[in-house]
Formats: structure tokens, sequence, C-alpha cells
């Protein structure tokens, strides 16, 4: 689930990007370079309400979905992790007496002190 909230958010965030670039603070912008014919029909000033309330309800549509997505996280390790059955196989295999501290002796080193 979270998966597809990181999508959702992902996509709505390159839409936003795409609108608040075609904008232009001063009303030229690059929507009045696609559509010549669009102006004509809807006029400048609804292009420019247009891509503002775009601009706001996908700025919306991101914000919902980052407070929403944590409701779905799993708690106390509820989940399945891709590598927990690895990972519990390998710390329980590890035999413990094998390790210098469990032996209670200290690896020895070749003595170099004889020449």
């Amino acid at each position: 689930m979270l998966v597809l909230f990181g999508i959702l958010v992902i996509i709505a965030s390159v839409i936003l990007g795409i609108i608040v670039l075609i904008q232009n603070p001063k009303g030229g912008g690059l929507s009045s370079s696609f559509g010549g014919f669009g102006n004509q029909i809807m006029g400048v000033k609804q292009t420019t309400d247009i891509l503002e309330k775009g601009t706001w309800l996908f700025a919306g549509i991101i914000g919902l979905l980052c407070l929403i997505s944590p409701a779905f996280i799993p708690k106390n390790g509820e989940g399945t992790a891709p590598n927990k059955g690895l990972i519990e196989n390998i710390s329980t295999k590890t035999p413990a007496a094998t390790t210098p501290a469990a032996t209670g002796t200290l690896p020895t080193s070749p003595d170099t002190s004889k020449k």
C-alpha cells in the first residue's frame, strides 16, 4: 500500500511541476505559446485561473497523500520484510563457541621474538 501512495505522490508531483512551469506570474508564461486557439475560446484570464486551481488541487493531493500514508505503515513488525527470514537464519546458525570471547582464549600470533 505504501508503494501505491509513493507512486501517486510522484505522479502528482510531476504534474504539479509541469503546471507550475507553464505558469508565469505576469500572465505570459508558456500557456500563451501552447494555446493560441485555446486562448481565443477560453481567454487568457480563464487559462491562468485553471492553472492556478490545478496548482492548488495537486498541492492538496500531495499533502493529503503524505498525511494519510503513515496510517498504512505496519506496526510492531507485522509486515513482511524481504530479508527477514534470511537474517533470522544467519543469526540462529552462527555458533557461539567459535568466537574468541566465548572460548575465553585470545587468538595467538606467531612468536617473532626468537631469531
